[in-house]
């Protein structure tokens, strides 16, 4: 089966891409949100995050303590490189085991990550997908999504490698900035890859 990692900047909408690949039977595994939930589920996970942040990294309840995670990682970039450390193996174990469960008569999933290209996990893709959009588009979605100012914005910007990084490491591109059908070109990706399996 094919794997075809999927990203983009903040407020390009892949998500909404990969809501249309789903539609088209496609499984996707959202790595963020995977990540998010075996932050408490890993055994081995929560281990090296007591062992580095320490045992507050965690509440009683077991739930993990977000703001003193936040309070260690933020402006850290020491710090930070520590918790990927920690975090992206973990995802990359749940994304093997996720792909366990796909039926053998579906062609290809899709890896849907914000930071596939940073974290290395597109080399575990056969192929990757970037979603782009302009910065005004993805400045005005983000500040609607989030109530947040444009300044607050770009600063998260500023964390993520630029389209123009991404562009040179992604086999495929699909502009999502209202200028062209988003559809469409899923579909067209969506019939590349088939053929591909064949």
């Amino acid at each position: 089966m094919i794997k075809i990692g999927i990203t983009g900047g903040i407020g390009s909408g892949k998500t909404t891409v990969c809501h249309i690949f789903e539609q088209l039977g496609i499984p996707v595994f959202y790595a963020d949100t995977v990540a998010k939930e075996i932050m408490v589920t890993d055994p081995v996970l929560r281990e090296g995050m007591m062992n580095t942040f320490g045992i507050e990294s965690y509440e009683l309840s077991g739930k993990l303590n977000n703001k003193h995670i936040a309070q260690i990682v933020f402006n850290n970039k020491t710090e930070l490189e520590k918790l990927n450390a920690l975090v992206h193996p973990a995802v990359f174990r749940a994304f093997e085991s996720w792909q366990q469960t796909i039926p053998a008569d579906v062609p290809y999933n899709l890896k849907e990550a914000a930071l596939l290209f940073e974290s290395g996990s597109y080399q575990m893709c056969d192929h990757s997908i970037l979603v782009t959009a302009s910065k005004a588009v993805k400045i005005k979605r983000v500040m609607e999504r989030d109530s947040v100012t444009s300044e607050q914005v770009e600063a998260r910007m500023d964390k993520q490698l630029s389209d123009e990084e991404k562009k040179k490491m992604a086999d495929f591109l699909i502009t999502n900035d209202e200028s062209q059908s988003v559809i469409l070109q899923v579909l067209e990706l969506h019939h590349q890859f088939i053929n591909l399996t064949k």
